[in-house]
């Protein structure tokens, strides 16, 4: 029971992270209907944005005299690499993609796919492609409650990712940008003739998905230690799968999503064999895909033509 336990708590924490992601890919799908691979290396930008702006702070003087980080500067890394990756997606949004909005589909697909790759190799010219050790933002503490290993890190994790899913919850359903999101989501032509600014919801909505991105990338270090140019792809590609299991377009479905992806993987690991936890999230996605295409909260819906 207890190593079912220390599973669950792994999974939690990890399907949290894997949940932020997927977020973006689900937001920017719902007002546009494209799926930003280019995604996945805001979520690499926005932890090494994390990473220099905790050695911009002096995190490693905090950490050779021993003392913890201060939680007021942790929160500005925090703040920091979400504004960084905003400005980010702003920027991917308004030079690859708004000039291809009335293109044939696969255009932006393919440019996604460009950007995606423009992204990795910039990275691993600007950073270096060796992996990098996560500052300690947070010193680890261990609690051990009934044989399960809990750590501050996977609690900050949680607690972290909920409270930034909430509030985009609340962002969405009770703001007025939050109305125009859904109203563009809905039908973009309607919306422009109602007065809602597309280009500027559309632009809010690449801003709010990479600013979640980047605070997964924070989580995402402080959980794997290591960074690297090249993280966004493996983990952005079971963010992905997050995305299309519980629904692509579907918030609540991404979070649900990410948390049975991260929740599966973690069993998967440590009940069958940790070189399977990647190939799972893919058979997920075959299966989904053969048998409920809308995912978990996804509805069909009727097109004309």
């Amino acid at each position: 029971m207890s190593q079912l336990l220390q599973q669950l708590v792994n999974g939690l924490s990890l399907g949290s992270i894997y949940a932020l992601i997927a977020l973006g890919y689900t937001m920017v799908y719902g007002v546009l209907k494209l799926i930003n691979f280019a995604h996945s290396e805001v979520f690499m930008v926005g932890a090494y944005a994390g990473y220099y702006s905790a050695s911009w702070l002096g995190v490693q003087q905090y950490e050779a005299s021993g003392q913890p980080f201060p939680l007021v500067l942790a929160l500005l890394v925090l703040v920091a690499s979400m504004a960084a990756a905003a400005l980010l997606g702003l920027t991917i949004e308004r030079l690859a993609y708004r000039p291809l909005r009335h293109a044939p589909r696969l255009t932006p697909l393919i440019t996604a796919i460009g950007v995606s790759l423009l992204l990795q190799n910039l990275g691993m010219l600007l950073f270096s492609p060796n992996p990098r050790r996560y500052p300690p933002i947070l010193q680890e503490v261990k609690l051990e409650l009934g044989g399960v290993i809990l750590t501050n890190i996977k609690l900050t994790i949680f607690i972290v990712a909920l409270t930034l899913m909430a509030g985009l919850h609340l962002l969405v359903t009770r703001s007025w940008t939050g109305r125009a999101m859904r109203a563009v989501s809905v039908n973009l032509p309607a919306a422009q003739l109602m007065g809602v600014d597309t280009n500027a919801t559309i632009a809010k909505t690449f801003a709010l998905g990479s600013a979640l991105a980047a605070a997964g990338g924070i989580l995402f270090g402080l959980d794997q230690i290591t960074i690297t140019p090249v993280m966004g792809v493996l983990t952005g590609l079971k963010a992905f799968v997050a995305a299309v299991l519980g629904g692509i377009g579907n918030i609540r479905g991404a979070v649900l999503g990410g948390i049975l992806i991260g929740v599966t993987e973690q069993l998967t690991a440590g009940y069958l064999s940790p070189d399977y936890r990647d190939a799972i999230s893919f058979l997920i996605l075959i299966g989904i895909l053969l048998l409920k295409p809308e995912g978990l909260l996804g509805v069909v819906k009727q097109e004309k033509v």
